[in-house]
């Protein structure tokens, strides 16, 4: 009985040396996760029911940030919309669209490393420059555009100044950037077994059928990690909308004191991160720039769970 209480207490203190070690090599990782993602968000939910203009000590006032910012901001919904037009409509074409000009690149063969530098550069671009270009591109009267649409004849949209066009003018600048998806999804194409193909084509099957039986469900997982990421970074997009808005209104280049209207033109730019610096560091109203924060948090966290279910829409995990 002595020595099977001492096996057994010895067995307890080898598996408290592992905790302890195992604890120990998790810990920056537990500190960094700690600092920099739990205190914030604890952080957010109390400033959220909180009175508080950055100055003066924070005082409770329960519902009516989140009251406020439901019923009452006028700018909450529209930025909502716009949000959630873009998770929908911009990523969907950048997965598209990026796995297009993938599997083109990776068909070509000579010049391959040519076009790869050609569609990855645009990316490399600074943000704020990238959207200063395309103004410049899409101004309705004067840009290079316009002046081609008009030539041929076409329709010669507003683009950044009207509400109708400013949000495709923005997926447009994102597309012109797709070199991240592109390399992403060139390496992934690159990786599907050749074998599968030839078996594929001894069986009769078109280009479309390959596509459907042989790319798609060896790549799905890259596909899966391409909308998971766009969708975060396009809850987080800032820069580009309000430098366009700004830009197209003629806000940028103006003399001191000009007025700008968020969401230039009628609101369509605006985003809802733009809302949380407009509320948070514009008019130090930290309470209801931490509910829309909670808000952004929100959805970000609904889509992410919703897309990384094993069998959510048409993007399919295998095993």
């Amino acid at each position: 009985m002595t020595i099977l209480h001492g096996h057994s207490a010895a067995l307890r203190s080898k598996r408290r040396r592992e905790g302890l070690r195992t604890l120990a090599f998790l810990s920056p990782w537990l500190i960094g996760f700690s600092v920099f993602f739990v205190y914030p968000l604890v952080s957010t939910v109390y400033f959220s029911f909180m009175k508080y203009d950055g100055f003066k000590p924070p005082t409770f006032n329960g519902l009516t940030n989140w009251t406020y910012v439901f019923s009452q901001y006028p700018f909450f919904w529209a930025a909502m919309s716009n949000t959630l037009w873009l998770v929908a409509i911009m990523v969907t074409a950048r997965v598209i669209f990026g796995l297009g000009i993938g599997m083109l690149i990776t068909k070509i063969k000579t010049g391959a490393g040519f076009f790869r530098t050609f569609f990855y550069l645009p990316y490399l671009a600074p943000p704020v420059a990238a959207t200063l270009a395309f103004a410049f591109l899409l101004n309705p009267g004067t840009g290079p555009v316009n002046q081609l649409l008009g030539d041929l004849g076409l329709p010669q949209p507003g683009w950044f100044n009207d509400p109708t066009w400013s949000k495709p003018a923005l997926t447009l600048l994102a597309l012109w950037g797709i070199g991240d998806l592109m390399v992403i999804f060139m390496a992934a194409l690159l990786d599907v077994p050749k074998e599968q193909y030839e078996a594929a084509e001894l069986d009769g099957a078109g280009s479309w059928k390959r596509f459907r039986y042989v790319t798609l469900p060896n790549i799905s997982p890259i596909v899966l990690f391409a909308v998971v990421t766009g969708v975060i970074q396009t809850m987080q997009y800032y820069t580009q909308p309000i430098i366009a808005g700004k830009t197209a209104s003629g806000v940028i280049g103006a003399g001191a004191g000009q007025i700008y209207e968020p969401g230039y033109p009628g609101k369509s730019t605006l985003t809802l991160p733009q809302l949380v610096y407009t509320l948070g560091f514009q008019r130090f109203d930290t309470g209801s720039a931490c509910v829309v924060a909670l808000v952004l948090f929100a959805l970000s966290m609904a889509f992410t769970a919703l897309l990384m279910r094993r069998r959510s829409g048409l993007i399919t995990v295998e095993d």
